[in-house]
Order: structure tokens, then sequence, then C-alpha cells
């Protein structure tokens, strides 16, 4: 299959305050570079904010060891509103966020006393994993993942991946592995899981996860690196969707962003699959900073996925550097010094 995305390019998270949350967010994870911190109209986005054009803030920051970035998005127009009832692993939308770590029993020492965590779990892989929550109770896995942008003895990463709520695996299976090309199953497990925590061990579920092995042949793969995409079924309950009756944008996780290659090329694909676009802006969208296409579809159960192809990226703001992705195209990765230089825009205390 020929490869249209080249990792996840950030997950979105809706959050009352974006500034506070980004300092929370940098001081746990070590996502401590804005790539754009930009405030602007919600325009094109109005099927999902009812009709109506909100204005919002959004952050998109990186922790540059390697992996995708997150998107701290804030309403400026409205309160941002929260899920009126508890959620629960395996209902439909994004559950919870993979964070990459290249040693997670140390990560588990350093963060044990800093961030609300659970204890130290094996997953289904054989390697071991926990779990953080922040103070809006969205919840962060973290992994084991091997490919970093940066070599270091021990490091936390960016976005590795997201654990998605699905109503029936086979189906939302094809829409991951056909349409967006996270083909490869890691495993494919039912049953009990103790790894899934005191409030989901007794509960029922089939786990798949599937991976993306990035081939490294588009401007930024070297920093996404792979791909985990893992579907998570409830066997024993109805799940509840997470984003009933909620705008695009309030509180929670909002969407799992890939970075395209080939936009048209993507889309084509998806038609032929019976997915459309639900969203498109067909051209370069500004994002002040930064600008490029990008577009919505949304999985079997209605979790929004978006996709952007990059087109003009910010690599040290203070001077005006600027990199112009349509003149250099999408299908040569940037030099190593280019990404690092990234790290000029970093935020320290």
């Amino acid at each position: 299959m020929q490869q249209l995305i080249s990792g996840i390019q950030q997950i979105g998270i809706g959050i009352p305050d974006a500034e506070s949350y980004f300092t929370w967010f940098r001081k746990a994870f070590g996502f401590d570079v804005k790539i754009f911190d930009d405030e602007a109209h919600a325009t094109l986005m109005t099927r999902y904010t009812g009709g109506e054009v909100h204005s919002r803030r959004a952050i998109l920051a990186m922790n540059m060891n390697g992996g995708g970035g997150a998107e701290i998005w804030q309403f400026t127009s409205r309160e941002t509103t929260f899920p009126g009832n508890q959620l629960h692993i395996g209902d439909l939308g994004i559950n919870a966020v993979k964070i990459k770590c290249s040693d997670v029993p140390k990560a588990f020492e350093h963060l044990k006393t800093r961030v609300d965590c659970t204890e130290l779990f094996v997953s289904p892989s054989g390697d071991h994993t926990f779990w953080i929550k922040d103070m809006y109770g969205n919840l962060f896995q973290i992994v084991k993942n091997c490919t970093f942008f940066k070599k270091k003895p021990y490091m936390m990463g960016g976005m590795a991946g997201a654990i998605i709520g699905v109503s029936d695996m086979d189906i939302s299976m094809k829409f991951y592995r056909e349409c967006l090309g996270v083909e490869k199953i890691e495993y494919d497990q039912s049953g009990f899981f103790e790894d899934l925590g005191e409030a989901n061990k007794n509960r029922q579920f089939r786990r798949v996860l599937l991976s993306f092995e990035n081939q490294f042949s588009a401007p930024f793969s070297k920093l996404f690196g792979h791909v985990e995409i893992e579907l998570m079924q409830a066997l024993d309950r109805e799940p509840v969707k997470t984003f009933e009756n909620r705008f695009w944008g309030d509180g929670g996780f909002i969407h799992l962003c890939f970075d395209v290659c080939n936009m048209n090329a993507l889309k084509d694909r998806m038609k032929s699959k019976a997915i459309e676009f639900t969203v498109d802006s067909a051209d370069t969208f500004d994002m002040g900073k930064a600008g490029g296409r990008f577009a919505y579809a949304e999985d079997p159960d209605g979790t929004l996925i978006e996709m952007v192809e990059t087109h003009k990226v910010p690599i040290f703001k203070k001077i005006g550097w600027y990199l112009d992705l349509k003149k250099r195209g999408q299908h040569k990765p940037l030099p190593d010094w280019m990404i690092s230089a990234l790290g000029l825009n970093r935020v320290k205390d």
C-alpha cells in the first residue's frame, strides 16, 4: 500500500485554559517547543460547532525527542464543556493517548510522585506500561517505543498513538488499515486485562493493536516515528459516545491528526472505501505562523480524524525563518539539523 501518512502530527486536547495546561504538559511530559500559538475563528468547523463560527486559541507543543505533538485547544468565544457522565475505556472515541518512552520503569520512578499515575503494569505486548491522569481526567498511557529522533540513554517522547473505543472491531480495523495504512496487527486479544487498571480489570474487552512502520520518506517523518493505534471494544456493556452533545473543541480529546504526504491521493483512497471528507480546506489554510491543507473524516463510530498536509512551518520565529514545503515537496525527509532547529522555539522556566 502506498504510504500517504507520515506519522501522527498531533492529538487535539480541549482545555479551558491553554496557557496553564501547556505549562503542566511541558513539565510533565517534556513538550516544551511551541510550533505555533495562534488565535483565530474556526470558520470551517461549523459542522461540529452547532452551525456557529467560534473562536479559539491553539498551541501546538512538541517534544523534540520525537513523536507527535499536542494541540492544546481553548475556546475563546464560549465556555468549554466537559462530558456530563464519567467516560470509560471502551467508550466510543479517543479513550487515551499513548506517549512514547525508551525506559518505562525509569519514567515511572521519575513521575510517580509528580503526577497522578497508576502502578506499573505489563501490557499484552509484554512491555511495561503505566497510566497518568491529568487535572481534567484525560488519560495518558506511557508505552515503550524505540523510534526517537534524538538518541539518549533515557527519553520521554511525544505522542506514539491513541487508544480508540469502537463498537465493531472488524469494521473499525478495516478503516484504520485500508484507509489510513496503519496495517500491521501487533496483537488481537480478548478477555480480562490487569494492565487496564482497577476500574477495568473485571471488564471484558477485545483489544487490537495496529502499528504503522514509518518509512521516513516525508519531511517530518523522522521526528514523528512509528505509530500505534489500539482499538478497544467493550464486550460486556453498551459503550457511550464520548462526544455526544459536545462541540468540536470541548473538553477532552478532540481528534487524532495524521501528517499527510498527498491529500488528494488520500481523499481518493477514502472515497473508494465509501469514506468522505466532512471538512476540507482545499488549499493552504493559514494558522498564523504555520499553514497547510487540512481535512476531517470520521471513523465508523464518529471519532474525528484530522489530516494535515503541511505547507508552511516556522523554524525559528524570532528571525522570521519559515520553511515552504510547497516548494520543497512532501516526499523527501528534512535534514536532521533543520528539524533540530525547531528546538530554538523551546519554552523554559
